[in-house]
């Protein structure tokens, strides 16, 4: 199954790299911040980010004084060393082990976040499931941010699939209405230029 072994090639990166030693870390995830603080929704909205691994966006969202945060990841190894980092806040967040594709919530969101997730689903079942779930459980708003069409074809030795912005607005438009996509360059930790699309929704 597709699944199962993306879930061991997860946990084996996350078990043998380190934070600089994977191209997607982020000392400060500013355009994901930006996007969030764009929606203009309080402190108690619910925010999830899907595939956050051990990202540092929830260490800020606690400290800005978000109330309801939830971290998923396909891989529970990113998911403890995101605990360990947090510490005694780790406790305020819900953490979900999970592939994407099969998630199932009794919750519903205000602001569904996936920077560099979504790319990874090449299959066309595998982004049905995805824009379905999205449908389902997103109540506002939602930011996607996947590699670009000039960005890479390739991450962390797996194929991803590159949007721009009307691609990336067309999978979602029977749910959600485009607010806004901006380009932009990531550097890597090994000094590497990776270009994303990112794009905010607002559900219809």
């Amino acid at each position: 199954m597709k699944s199962s072994s993306d879930k061991s090639h997860w946990e084996n990166v996350y078990e043998t790299k380190n934070p600089d030693q994977v191209s997607w870390t982020q000392e400060k995830p500013s355009t994901s911040l930006d996007f969030i603080h764009s929606f203009g929704l309080g402190k108690d909205a619910k925010i999830i980010d899907i595939g956050g691994g051990d990202s540092n966006l929830v260490d800020f969202l606690i400290r800005e004084g978000y109330k309801n945060i939830t971290v998923l990841d396909i891989s529970a190894k990113a998911l403890e060393k995101a605990k360990k980092r947090l510490g005694n806040a780790a406790d305020t967040v819900k953490w979900i082990v999970t592939d994407i594709t099969t998630f199932e919530s009794a919750e519903s969101y205000d602001i569904w976040h996936d920077r560099a997730a979504f790319h990874f689903l090449t299959a066309p079942e595998q982004v049905s499931k995805y824009i379905d779930i999205v449908g389902q459980y997103v109540n506002h708003c939602m930011v996607l941010g996947t590699f670009s069409k000039n960005g890479p074809s390739k991450c962390s030795g797996l194929d991803i699939q590159q949007y721009d912005e009307h691609s990336l607005s067309e999978k979602f438009q029977a749910d959600f209405e485009k607010i806004t996509c901006i380009t932009e360059d990531h550097t890597t930790p090994f000094g590497t230029t990776q270009n994303f699309v990112f794009c905010s929704f607002k559900k219809l």
